[in-house]
């Protein structure tokens, strides 16, 4: 069953006619928020790189800090501030109003609660050309508010009445929407497209990197760029580095991401227990991810759930970085031959794979493997081919209403 949904899917992704506009579209994207996260990501991403359509985002609640960077760059956002919870559902007739009064050709919704009020508040409004977005690959109930279940739970029911398509950014996630109830007959997959203009290869990135941290010149530097939350499995990344660090004391690991502070005292608390204080560095949030990216000598995302495609795999790759990854979502698909990939939730496994690499990244071999990375994202997973295949979709909901 699993193949013959992958199947399904891509051959529904690649049959679709490679239609032009008439003229330009108007898109109304609505999404739970525009805080910092990967849907966020990808939305103002596409935005700015599609140059022929129109494009307004409608946020339902937290608006930094996406909101003012869409705004910056032209694109109209209308603010919600809708409630959580089922006070939820008395925004939408403000939210029908909104969009019979911008009269878009599309509706594209991001993340599940904006599926949810999107849909039924652009079917109130008489908009038919609906295209749902699906950003996760599984549910962890120990991971994923109960609210949330039940908004999922509501969207499959309803996956076979209100979207015209469901767009996916993982293939691993039909799967997993099909057991959960989604008519997946609807389910285009399109992977995140990577800007290889602003995450690409930086001479000189690693030793300004070492300087800049008081870090010895021939020492090697690992990362691991991710916000600070259970499902991202920074226990598991420190217990495995932990075991790295008692043969290897050449290699330090940078933790980058929200809430990757000193000021994150359960966090700081686990690095003692693990003999790691100084061998890890806590660098926080910050504005310069690509640079970070090029100058590591090898990223490692060590996820236990929760992703369909881990963007910053994929960027770290653009910048000539090659991963560990943990199998979520579709790392393995991100990764290739590029790189190594580990059993989720397996410390000893992710060690051994830190290991392998580390052999590699000082070796003569690593430019090979660098280059391989870069080339592997600008062919398979560039900007320019999810633009593409988002207008392909929103065309193909258009087309049947032309003259």
């Amino acid at each position: 069953m699993t193949h013959e949904l992958i199947d399904q899917a891509q051959t529904r992704e690649g049959s679709t006619r490679q239609t032009e506009s008439i003229r330009p579209l108007r898109i109304v994207h609505i999404i739970t928020s525009l805080e910092t996260g990967g849907a966020q990501s990808v939305l103002y991403r596409l935005c700015l790189a599609d140059g022929i359509d129109d494009h307004v985002v409608v946020s339902l609640n937290r608006h930094e800090p996406f909101a003012e960077r869409l705004e910056a760059a032209g694109i109209r956002v209308h603010r919600l501030n809708v409630r959580p919870g089922i006070g939820a559902f008395a925004s939408l007739p403000r939210l029908r109003a909104l969009l019979k009064a911008e009269r878009p050709d599309v509706v594209q919704t991001w993340m599940y609660h904006a599926d949810l009020l999107g849909g039924l508040a652009a079917r109130a409004a008489g908009i038919r050309r609906v295209s749902w977005g699906i950003r996760h690959s599984n549910f962890v109930p120990a991971h994923t508010s109960r609210s949330t279940l039940r908004v999922v739970r509501l969207c499959a029911a309803l996956s076979a009445r209100v979207p015209a398509r469901i767009v996916s950014c993982a293939q691993t996630a039909v799967k997993i929407h099909h057991d959960i109830g989604y008519d997946t007959s609807r389910f285009t997959v399109i992977h995140n497209g990577i800007d290889t203009e602003k995450f690409h290869p930086l001479e000189g990135a690693g030793s300004d990197l070492r300087r800049m941290l008081g870090l010895p010149d021939d020492g090697t530097v690992i990362g691991c760029v991710a916000r600070y939350h259970p499902q991202k499995g920074y226990d598991i990344l420190l217990r495995a580095f932990a075991r790295v660090a008692k043969s290897d004391h050449d290699v330090t690991c940078l933790l980058i991401g929200s809430d990757l502070t000193p000021s994150n005292a359960p966090l700081v608390a686990k690095i003692e227990e693990l003999g790691l204080t100084g061998r890890v560095q806590l660098l926080g949030e910050r504005d310069d991810i690509p640079w970070l990216m090029a100058a590591l000598d090898l990223h490692v995302l060590a996820s236990i759930d929760g992703e369909g495609f881990p963007n910053v795999v994929a960027e770290a790759m653009a910048c000539g970085t090659p991963n560990v990854a943990t199998e979520v979502g579709d790392a393995r698909a991100i990764v290739g031959d590029c790189g190594w990939i580990a059993r989720p939730n397996d410390e000893e496994e992710l060690a051994h794979k830190i290991e392998t690499a580390l052999i590699e990244v000082r070796s003569d071999e690593i430019a090979a493997r660098r280059l391989a990375c870069h080339r592997r994202i600008i062919d398979e997973f560039g900007i320019e081919r999810m633009v593409g295949k988002y207008r392909t979709v929103w065309n193909d909901l258009v087309e049947p209403a032309r003259p």
